[in-house]
């Protein structure tokens, strides 16, 4: 800049530099050494303390952005340069008719040495360029298209509105239904598939996951350019309020990030359960391929107050409405005969039966029924325990293991169940207690439903009275819905009857039920919504792994990748960050508190982390879809 008078307001820059016929209402000056925007126009530049070196661009606010969507296809949009990050995600959001923003954010693309090596191929579809104003405008809109045949995404002519529910107005409803981003991606090739799979160690996760942008600062701030590339993905793992009515675009979109976690290994699951995604995906991509213009064409009408009755039960992120179902003084009890290991105790009989009562969000075990009037052999307080599947249905073999918070670490129980519906009910009591609560919720007996249902779904068997399937009858290739390590392991005519068996099972679904019982068995796997990061905790010499869920933070041995510890946020008093060395406080309940240096990130994005699931558990179903800012910023922002 330019020796210039320091009293000189804004206004009189801006009308300077205005000399030529333009509209220059979008543009604001930029400070380049000290990577800030200039905003408050009434402030004069000695306000500022701008001095005559002083490097000031005056450029514009909004500019195009590249961002790659969960479903992998990548769009080129305007968005704000100069607002906070929250801010301008909830704006792509809107633009793109996802409902909920305050559940997503923009996350840089982990750097890849491998691919600077290698030439790109142009005609990779993952590379392709959707231009949404192109096609508003009726351009070409780049090289790539999300709809065949091709059509405009958005018009800003047709951006849904909202009621003061958050519910879209009827006059955009039957458009909000056909927005091309509600239409699922068809699987690529296996050759495709296995260019971009690479097998994922937990410290190469907690790479990936230090790239979040700070939400309280601006895309300039943290040296994003126009026309860079970020990843659009859900970054908090708590699903409110999904409606299919309403939804259509939130839940394609959480169905493809989910279904590339799976196809990439991003999370760890079984080959039972491998299957049991496969059958969902070709399932989806068989209605998705048909002739029927709208996936709700064939479901019958449903009555208003049901339909609001029913996504109350099947909201995914209902805390809010989970309440007692009876008077304290009656909680419900589970008693029954069921096998326990310990592994620590050296037993030549792995399992042994004992007699097992549930009572409150405790375990007792006796001999067997005569002795539980007496004192148990042992009793197991689950508040703020692990509940982690060890479940085969094929094998009959259903088993939970607990890792239960004591003194010096974790203690670890394997109890094992005789059939389906007694594991439902008893691995359902254990979450509930988990969590603090009792079989005495509502949610207790939608939570045994569901992971009955989800059983079912993993059962690879085909129904009674149906016919071995036709391998000749799958027109797509089955390779394409599993993990290219996991299809090396199976020769493709084998992989195809095992994927149609097992699609047999769920084949009365429809499109929608399809994406959300998808999602529902992603939600189910037990490292779902874990974020993991290398830290060191204070008093310790080694790197750890910390993990980040929404409800909790575990310990992680970084050799073994088993949970150490797990500390709840219900039992978290405080927490805070010391910027001058970069460590992270917390304080729990019963005089516990610990301190840790993250080593993969900068503390703010663990920070944020913390705060950004606290403000989302303050959301009810009676508030409407203003988002409260200001608390957000508290919670998360810090103050560096």
């Amino acid at each position: 800049m330019d020796q210039s008078n320091g009293l000189l307001h804004f206004l009189g820059v801006n009308c300077a530099s205005a000399e030529a016929p333009q509209d220059w209402s979008d543009h604001a000056l930029w400070w380049e050494q000290r990577k800030c925007w200039l905003l408050k126009t009434h402030w004069t530049l000695d306000k500022y303390g701008i001095q005559a070196d002083a490097d000031l661009r005056y450029t514009p606010q909004h500019k195009p952005l590249l961002l790659q969507l969960p479903n992998m296809k990548t769009i080129k949009i305007n968005v704000c340069f100069s607002s906070m990050v929250f801010k301008t995600v909830a704006d792509i959001c809107r633009q793109l008719n996802i409902r909920r923003p305050e559940e997503l954010s923009l996350l840089k693309p982990p750097d890849d040495p491998s691919k600077k090596k290698k030439k790109k191929d142009k005609n990779s579809p993952q590379d392709d360029i959707f231009d949404i104003w192109d096609s508003a405008n009726g351009g070409p809109g780049g090289t790539g298209s999300f709809c065949d045949p091709p059509g405009p995404m958005y018009s800003k002519t047709m951006t849904a509105t909202y009621d003061e529910n958050g519910m879209p107005m009827s006059a955009t409803s039957l458009w909000f239904g056909e927005n091309p981003l509600a239409k699922c991606q068809p699987n690529l090739p296996p050759a495709e598939l296995a260019k971009m799979f690479e097998p994922l160690s937990l410290v190469d996760k907690a790479t990936n996951n230090a790239g979040w942008l700070d939400s309280s600062r601006s895309l300039m701030e943290q040296d994003v350019q126009s026309s860079d590339r970020l990843l659009l993905r859900f970054k908090y793992n708590v699903f409110f309020d999904l409606n299919p009515k309403y939804d259509a675009v939130r839940i394609t979109q959480l169905y493809e990030q989910a279904r590339w976690a799976i196809l990439l290994e991003e999370i760890d699951c079984t080959e039972e359960e491998m299957l049991m995604f496969a059958s969902l995906q070709y399932h989806i991509c068989k209605l998705t391929m048909s002739s029927e213009p709208r996936d709700n064409a064939n479901e019958p009408e449903v009555d208003e107050v049901e339909a609001a009755l029913s996504n109350l039960e099947v909201t995914l992120g209902g805390s809010h409405t989970d309440k007692f179902l009876e008077d304290i003084t009656d909680i419900p009890q589970l008693a029954d005969t069921l096998r326990l290991f310990r592994p620590k105790w050296l037993t030549l009989r792995p399992y042994k039966e004992y007699w097992f009562v549930f009572k409150d969000t405790n375990i007792s075990y006796y001999k067997n029924k005569e002795a539980s009037s007496g004192e148990p052999i042992e009793q197991f307080h689950l508040r703020g325990c692990e509940v982690v599947p060890d479940v085969n249905v094929t094998d009959k073999k259903f088993g939970i293991k607990l890792l239960i918070p004591v003194a010096d670490g974790m203690n670890e129980v394997y109890i094992r169940c005789d059939n389906e519906m007694q594991y439902a009910k008893w691995k359902a009591a254990c979450i509930l207690a988990s969590k603090g609560k009792t079989m005495a919720y509502s949610s207790y007996k939608s939570e045994v439903k569901n992971i009955h249902s989800f059983l079912q779904m993993k059962s690879l068997a085909p129904p009674p009275g149906h016919a071995i399937p036709d391998v000749d009858a799958m027109e797509m290739n089955a390779e394409s819905f599993v993990s290219p390590r996991y299809a090396k392991k199976q020769k493709t005519k084998q992989l195809t009857t095992r994927i149609l068996e097992a699609h047999q099972n769920i084949a009365h679904l429809s499109l929608m039920d399809a994406k959300m019982r998808f999602i529902k068995a992603w939600q189910s796997l037990p490292e779902f919504g874990i974020k993991y990061y290398i830290v060191r905790f204070k008093g310790s010499k080694k790197d750890e792994i910390l993990g980040i869920s929404y409800n909790r933070l575990i310990r992680i041995d970084m050799s073994t990748g088993l949970p150490v510890t797990t500390w709840r946020f219900a039992n978290m008093k405080q927490w805070n960050v010391n910027w001058e060395v970069r460590q992270v406080m917390i304080e729990f309940d019963q005089s516990v508190s610990i301190a840790f240096c993250c080593l993969s990130c900068d503390c703010k994005v663990v920070h944020e982390f913390i705060g950004g699931y606290i403000f989302l558990s303050t959301r009810s179903k009676d508030q409407n879809e203003t988002l409260d800012e200001d608390l957000f910023v508290k919670l998360t922002g810090g103050q560096e």
